[in-house]
């Protein structure tokens, strides 16, 4: 009987060790369109510059699933062989491997190798650039941390994707008689795209009168002029005018930065170095500026800042690059510039995303950073 007893215990602790094993999750993915989808959703692919190319730029043959998603600054094919040694099933390249058309797919230049290397392993590209330069919670917003406790502004603005009613522009004119009203609001009516008709008593000179209020695009717009045009009356006292899209809070190219406190450009030059992690940094004194000087407003642009720093009013620069001649008109103006090499500007950005996407991706796929990824440009 006691060997019998000995017997039963024995079996029952390999059962507690195996139970576990049984409830071990599966790995997590998302289909690649639905995974986009979602990237879009965080960054509205419309706030990118005319200019850029962004989006997915290469995709395996559907269907295709993510369970790994990689980020990366700069998608170098050192970069590509780390994300193909690390399973990754889309990159995230913050920017564009692919930037100008390509007339050809072959093994002659980097680009297309990387292309080539993409589809050979079922690994898709996509790229966000100036469109996460522009949102509230990118890169740029991440740079001015960088400056301590300040309040923020974009330098340029973005305005919406559409207008809130169809059409650019709108149109008002009045009416005096109530015959002329009916056979006009009928013409008008036969107009495609008008939009937001609208009639309202009103007085003008003494006299009563209907106030008339339409949006059009441009293309209708030449209809409802033509047809105006006939009553010289009415065309004269018609008014137009271009409708602007809305401006979106907080969102757009570049950041103007209002210290909190004014900081010496010697103490802001050591909380930018250890916010990028570097050992150096470029330093350009203003005009008349010394290392002791105060600093209480900042403009900065992630990368090659130039374009959109320029004519701005502050006491610093802080862009990633800048050219010669461009950093002498600042010096001249009395602006201090400090440069950090471009991708040094935006590369530690990429942290902080892995952090946003794993909450806005609820947590069903992997997402890493390469450490690979480095600006190409060092200090010897």
């Amino acid at each position: 009987m006691c060997m019998l007893l000995s017997c039963v215990h024995l079996i029952r602790r390999p059962l507690q060790c195996i139970q576990p094993l049984l409830v071990l999750p599966s790995r997590s993915f998302m289909d690649l369109k639905a995974l986009v989808s979602s990237l879009n959703n965080f960054a509205s692919l419309s706030l990118a510059e005319s200019w850029d190319n962004v989006g997915l730029l290469v995709e395996p043959s559907p269907p295709h699933t993510v369970s790994t998603l990689f980020l990366t600054n700069d998608l170098t094919e050192e970069v590509m062989q780390e994300a193909l040694q690390r399973k990754a099933d889309l990159i995230l390249s913050y920017h564009p491997p692919i930037f100008r058309a390509l007339k050809r797919i072959t093994w002659k230049t980097w680009k297309e190798r990387l292309v080539i290397r993409a589809l050979e392993h079922r690994v898709g590209i996509y790229s966000p650039h100036t469109a996460y330069d522009a949102i509230p919670h990118g890169v740029n917003n991440w740079l001015a941390k960088g400056l301590g406790a300040c309040t923020t502004v974009p330098l340029h603005p973005s305005m919406a994707p559409s207008y809130p009613t169809e059409g650019a522009h709108r149109v008002e004119f009045s009416v005096d008689h109530t015959e002329h009203l009916e056979t006009i609001l009928s013409s008008i009516r036969g107009i495609p795209e008008i939009s937001s008709l609208i009639t309202l008593p009103a007085r003008a000179e003494g006299e009563e009168q209907t106030r008339i209020s339409l949006n059009c695009t441009q293309k209708a717009l030449l209809e409802v002029v033509a047809l105006l045009s006939r009553n010289s009356h009415l065309y004269h006292k018609t008014e137009i005018m271009l409708l602007q899209k809305p401006l979106l809070p907080h969102t757009g190219m570049g950041r103007l930065c209002t210290l909190s406190e004014p900081v010496s450009l010697s103490a802001l030059t050591e909380r930018i170095k250890s916010h990028l992690r570097l050992p150096y940094i470029r330093l350009a004194l203003g005009m008349g500026k010394t290392l002791e000087a105060k600093v209480k407003v900042a403009a900065l642009c992630a990368g090659s800042g130039s374009s959109v720093l320029q004519g701005v009013e502050a006491d610093l620069y802080l862009t990633g690059e800048m050219s010669h001649h461009e950093v002498l008109d600042a010096v001249a103006k009395g602006i201090s510039v400090i440069l950090c090499e471009h991708s040094n500007t935006e590369r530690g950005f990429l942290a902080e995303l892995r952090d946003m996407l794993a909450t806005h991706l609820e947590n069903k796929i992997t997402i890493i950073v390469s450490e690979r990824d480095k600006d190409p440009l060092q200090v010897v």
